[in-house]
């Protein structure tokens, strides 16, 4: 069976009706009924599938009684739904906590990230995102606690019944984040992942010099339901990329990684060297 489009922004759209809409206390049936709208309409506009004008969406946002600020907020949504790319500039400046980006962790399958030079979000130690935060520009602007706490809970996305590939850089293994005893941990917490057997790592030697992904880290989600998607950020924004002419320039950046990266015994062999 094919798999169907719907946005990034289309579905945090969806799910933004879904919640309007179960904040009422009616069902989507009874919403269907009150609009004379077939259910498969409704049921169409909560997966992210779109199928309505906006006239009629301010019907339902008025049905819902949906305040002013919201439905102006869901109404832009709405105009960018069909798009297929996504930028997001999120209120906290933290741009991999976006919702946006949660949502669709939890959707997908499988997940391919590139790091050059940093260990990978999702493999980071609480003491190690601290003094990320600590160096970082957003460093009086943000509470720490509550950065490293949302962090460290995006960690319950590992399952083994998805599939996780991790390629980073030597770089990103040797930059001495924290001191020597936060970099001792954070390498055994990557070895502890590696032994999980839906866990791959893979690490691109220093040696082998200019590499396939030098034009910046960025992940690949892919979904047993919709079309894959590209996330990368820059330090006060994150972009969904979904265009087929840019999935395959990713997807070709991370092949030729694959090729140029050492296998995953290797990798761990040389983690263990650096502990040495």
């Amino acid at each position: 069976m094919p798999k169907r489009f719907s946005s990034v922004v289309g579905r945090s759209f969806g799910d933004a009706v879904r919640d309007v809409i179960q904040a009422t206390g009616m069902s989507q049936r009874r919403i269907a009924e009150m609009l004379d709208w077939e259910q498969a309409k409704v049921s169409d506009l909560v997966n992210g599938k779109g199928g309505v004008t906006e006239v009629e969406l301010a019907m339902l946002l008025g049905l819902c009684r949906v305040l002013p600020d919201e439905a102006r907020h869901l109404l832009a949504l709405h105009r960018e739904s069909r798009e297929k790319g996504y930028l997001v500039f999120p209120e906290d400046g933290i741009p991999d906590q976006v919702r946006s980006l949660i949502d669709q962790e939890r959707l997908a399958n499988k997940i391919t990230m590139w790091s050059m030079n940093l260990i990978p979000g999702p493999l980071q130690i609480p003491e190690y995102i601290s003094a990320l935060i600590e160096r970082s520009v957003r460093a009086k602007t943000v509470k720490a606690e509550e950065v490293i706490a949302a962090k460290t809970a995006r960690q319950g996305i590992f399952h083994y019944s998805r599939d996780f590939i991790f390629y980073l850089h030597e770089q990103a293994l040797r930059l001495p984040v924290g001191g020597p005893e936060v970099m001792r941990n954070q390498l055994l917490h990557l070895l502890c992942m590696g032994n999980r057997n839906y866990v791959t790592m893979r690490v691109v030697p220093t040696a082998f010099g200019a590499h396939a992904g030098l034009s910046g880290s960025f992940r690949l989600l892919n979904y047993d339901k919709f079309e894959p998607v590209v996330f990368t950020e820059t330090e006060n924004s994150s972009l969904f990329v979904e265009d087929k002419a840019s999935l395959t320039t990713y997807v070709d950046v991370l092949r030729l990684l694959d090729g140029q990266a050492l296998c995953a015994g290797q990798s761990r062999e040389l983690i263990t060297s650096i502990l040495a």
